[in-house]
């Protein structure tokens, strides 16, 4: 009788803790539609034609509004439109073939390739070289990690083509900072644009005022006109995209279409022969007769391509086939029509560069609807890079390299759409200040040239290191792709460079302080970690501890966050020194990032035993990719007690059940002074296949166990400690009715049983969250520079930033800090 009591009470707990997940599994089925979304890209033309059009919204709103100011731009000051129309022949001829060779060439050919499991981005990339070489500078990495689905390796390396690039790569440590000041300047730089696309987009489009008003008035309306717009931008960011993100796809439609109208209108109209000056010839003549001032307008010219990155950095949203059909099909061609016509236009009309604009060529008839949907573009360009401005600081932020900064996200279905207030204020003040500041195109061009080129180049040099260590290419090819388009960069970079005194020092000092910001960040962090790492506290000094020396075991949770994914923190045993007492259930919680863009819910969590099972003590490790946002606290904590509750269930049974591990699990018994593996713990489908793609396995076996349940089994991934030398099994156990169980088997029913009462009885006492509150000092005898960066900086940061209980989104009742001092 007693015996069946236990089985009806373990089933009705099984039940309990499915139940308790089903409240949260909204978020795992949102991943999981994602990554379905991301997968059904590919399966028919008709599903990629649909992401094409939905494309045109979020990707190349800033790309497609280019028209605006490309001209207005290169002719502001160096050259000067004459009679023979050499310069605006050559200017065209410069558009067609730099749209070509970059977005149409470099992107859509070869960059979008390069995707980190359907990701795209300066991380991406950064993502796929450290996977394939050992120079991540993440302080807490783990073979575990390796075990990830999406951590793959779709080329593996051979070691002919690739081993001495990346021998030398891994040899030398300097080049590890180096690759990582280059990712970050890439992420300042794309920051800076994201201050100087809105302000240049929406300025662009309200300049057509000017004729439909006198200069006296004209200077004081589109100033304010401006300001308002961008202020009403940034003002309805926290409403999230998802509400008129409907609307992005078909207003820049609407505009790609009007300004091919109105190209192939003006070439009929006033020059059919301009298509001859797509020929290189015009290139050439154009710089011989312009020289240095043809070579500077280069500044100009180069804005055509701005919003390419966006190609890449949005190719999570979509698929390959989908931004390669929208751009080669539509948008390019939409370009190459818009920018003919203009140049028609002018090849007729030669005023001076001040009349020089996108609306002169607009028949007065069309003029004031044509104004109306640039503004709308504008606002749809402009948003795309505000959002991706988000994303890439949430990036950032995950891999350490930026202060903590609360994320919110917008929508509930659509992945990615995330707010965060802090930077949406700083960016509509920067905006206003450079629109104010600068009140022209060709000072906000400079700027965002510069920004733009620097990106690209950031872009082609991580592209050649992918080449070499992803794809196994031959370094000659590397070698070909570096020096053919940086080569066309590094002219344009030039080129931008001269403007330095004309705005083009905005973005330099706008990345110069980001990028100071971000490297201290980083640098202190490590420097934490390795402190952290050296003063961490033994196990046996944990199992020491009880009424005998004065400390007891109170009811509850106590999580203690650490960025250790092994040993025992020293916040811990700074806490209990001053507080003789911690939770009956303690639970040692690392939340990390993994140099991959997603981790799926069921491989989220890597769970373990910190000393015997009679102690409670555990370990979790919450793995979080780059582009992840994290889960707020009350779903967090309610899975992270079921994961719990899985892993105790699988380790009683895999200890106790006779199998293959018999001998592994008799030495795993007698363990005391090291801690035990740590398994994967991940709710699949009953029908046996995994819900996230997670089939390979290595050494399966099967194990029958006494619980029954018709809704799910467990997929459980074991990992010895972290070592070179780590073990990895899988290991799926289907749950069905057995009444002839043993008395051994009795006996682990009431030892699971008690355990698992335990766990619930303290979840119902309530969860404490024990965080470190830390103050950084520089060890006697340091470097002015460091102690400049740790002192001043840093300590600067973490006191204005947001605290790691605002960021982890922790209630401040269940808040205990524990006051730590960090000398570096």
């Amino acid at each position: 009788m007693r015996h069946a009591f236990y089985l009806l009470y373990l089933r009705l707990n099984w039940v309990h803790w499915q139940e308790t997940l089903a409240e949260n599994r909204s978020i795992i089925i949102m991943d999981l539609e994602y990554s379905k979304f991301s997968d059904a890209s590919k399966g028919s033309w008709k599903t990629a034609l649909l992401f094409a059009y939905q494309s045109l919204g979020v990707v190349y709103g800033d790309l497609s509004t280019s028209p605006l100011y490309v001209y207005k731009s290169t002719f502001a000051e160096d050259i000067q439109h004459s009679e023979s129309n050499e310069e605006i022949f050559g200017v065209l001829s410069f558009v067609f073939w730099t749209l070509t060779l970059v977005p149409l060439f470099k992107y859509v050919f070869v960059v979008l390739r390069a995707d980190d499991n359907g990701e795209g981005g300066t991380f991406a990339l950064y993502s796929l070289i450290c996977r394939h070489a050992n120079v991540s500078l993440l302080p807490n990495r783990q073979v575990a990690d390796e075990a990830v689905s999406t951590y793959k390796l779709e080329h593996p390396p051979e070691k002919r083509s690739s081993s001495r690039v990346k021998v030398y790569l891994e040899k030398h440590k300097v080049l590890h900072t180096a690759l990582l000041i280059l990712v970050l300047l890439g992420t300042c730089m794309v920051i800076g644009d994201g201050v100087l696309t809105p302000a240049i987009s929406v300025f662009s489009a309200v300049s057509g005022l000017e004729l439909s008003m006198s200069k006296e008035h004209h200077q004081y309306a589109v100033i304010p006109i401006t300001c308002f717009i961008l202020v009403c931008l940034f003002a309805l960011q926290h409403y999230g995209t998802h509400r008129v993100g409907f609307l992005f796809a078909p207003v820049v439609l609407t505009w790609l279409l009007c300004i091919s109208a109105l190209g192939l209108y003006n070439m009929i109209h006033w020059n059919p022969h301009v298509y001859k000056a797509l020929s290189p010839y015009y290139m050439f003549k154009f710089l011989k007769k312009t020289k240095k001032g043809g070579w500077m307008s280069l500044g100009g010219i180069l804005l055509c391509i701005t919003g390419s990155e966006a190609m890449f950095a949005d190719l999570g949203h979509f698929s390959y086939a989908a931004i390669q059909t929208a751009f080669t099909f539509l948008v390019y061609p939409a370009l190459i029509l818009a920018y003919m016509g203009q140049a028609a236009y002018l090849s007729q009309h030669h005023h001076t560069s001040y009349h020089i604009s996108f609306y002169v060529s607009v028949p007065e008839s069309a003029r004031w609807p044509v104004l109306v949907i640039a503004i709308l573009a504008s606002v749809v360009g402009s948003q795309a890079i505000i959002s991706g401005t988000f994303s890439i600081i949430n990036q950032s932020q995950s891999l350490g390299c930026f202060p903590r900064v609360k994320v919110i996200h917008t929508s509930d279905k659509i992945h990615g759409q995330i707010y965060i207030s802090e930077i949406n204020w700083v960016l509509m003040i920067l905006c206003i200040t450079v629109t104010i500041g600068f009140r022209d195109t060709k000072h906000m061009g400079n700027a965002s040239g510069l920004a733009v080129m620097t990106v690209m180049l950031v872009t082609t040099c991580l592209m050649s290191l992918v080449i070499i260590l992803c794809w196994n290419k031959p370094p000659a090819v590397a070698l070909s792709f570096l020096l053919f388009f940086g080569s066309i960069e590094l002219l344009y970079f030039s080129a931008s460079l001269t403007k330095f005194t004309e705005g083009a020092w905005l973005p330099i000092l706008l990345a110069l302080f980001l990028m100071t910001i971000m490297f201290v960040w980083h640098y202190a962090t490590i420097k934490k970690y390795e402190f952290d790492l050296h003063n961490k506290v033994s196990l046996e000094w944990l199992l020491a501890l009880g009424p005998s020396l004065g400390v007891a075991r109170v009811p509850g949770i106590g999580l203690v966050f650490t960025d250790l994914t092994s040993g025992i923190p020293a916040n811990f045993s700074r806490f209990v020194t001053n507080l003789p007492a911690y939770h009956r259930i303690l639970v040692f919680v690392c939340v990390k990032s993994v140099p991959v863009p997603f981790v799926p819910p069921a491989e989220r969590y890597l769970v373990g035993r910190v000393g015997p099972a009679a102690h409670r003590s555990y370990r979790c490790i919450v793995r979080y990719g780059y582009r992840d946002v994290h889960q707020d606290i009350d779903s967090f904590e309610t899975e992270l007690v079921a994961r719990l509750a899985d892993f105790i269930r699988y380790d009683w049974h895999r200890s106790q059940h006779t199998s293959p591990y018999a001998e592994d699990d008799a030495s795993h018994s007698n363990e005391s002074s090291s801690e035990r593996r740590l398994a994967v713990i991940g709710t699949v489908t009953f029908s046996g296949t995994p819900g996230y793609g997670i089939e390979e396995s290595v050494e399966p076996a099967s194990v029958s166990i006494g619980f029954s349940t018709v809704e799910s089994v467990t997929d459980v991934i074991e990992m010895q400690a972290v070592g070179a030398g780590a073990v990895e099994r899988r290991v799926r156990f289907a749950i069905d009715d057995d009444d002839s169980e043993s008395d051994g088997q009795t006996k682990m029913y009431v030892q699971l049983e008690e355990e698992l009462r335990d766990l619930m009885t303290a979840q119902e006492a309530g969860t404490a969250f024990i965080l470190g509150h830390t103050h950084v000092e520089t060890k006697q005898g340091s470097s002015i520079l460091k102690r400049l960066a740790i002192n001043f900086g840093y300590n600067f940061l973490r006191r204005n930033c947001r605290g790691p209980d605002v960021a982890l989104k922790v209630p401040p009742i269940s808040l205990l800090e524990v006051g730590m001092v960090y000398v570096v």
